[in-house]
């Protein structure tokens, strides 16, 4: 799984927002290194554990001639306190990984295969993330 190799703060801070204030990415918004792409088109945490999935469902399918680029990096930690232990006492230890997913940010991309593979790869890819996607393919110029 995709984690951080050294954090300067171990916690964050929650970082609540108003989800129809939240905005559209600007960065990584076009399929740079494959020939299609899965697109966000809603806002996310996606964790480590979500992208892993998605990774491994796609490259299986795709096979061995497949390529595969994952664009996003989990890097902000969430916490979470055990069960059953009663309120206060601070805050829980460190979970995870997530990685925040705005609308038009490209998750995965694919290469080296026909579009009908690439285009199932990615649906069965994007059945694994709690975001709605979209498949996109590389803009010719």
């Amino acid at each position: 799984m995709l984690f951080p190799k050294k954090v300067k703060h171990r916690k964050w801070h929650t970082n609540r927002q108003n989800l129809t204030k939240i905005g559209v990415a600007t960065r990584g918004i076009t399929v740079s290194h494959g020939s299609y792409g899965l697109r966000a088109t809603a806002y996310a945490r996606v964790n480590s554990r979500q992208l892993e999935a998605a990774r491994k469902v796609i490259k299986k399918t795709t096979g061995k001639f497949g390529q595969v680029w994952i664009r996003v990096f989990p890097d902000r930690p969430y916490t979470r306190k055990p069960a059953e232990i009663k309120m206060g006492k601070g805050k829980g230890g460190v979970e995870g990984y997530e990685a925040e997913v705005l609308p038009g940010r490209v998750l995965f991309e694919v290469d080296g295969v026909s579009e009908e593979v690439a285009r199932e790869a990615l649906r069965k890819g994007g059945t694994k993330l709690p975001v709605k996607t979209k498949i996109t393919a590389r803009q010719s110029i």
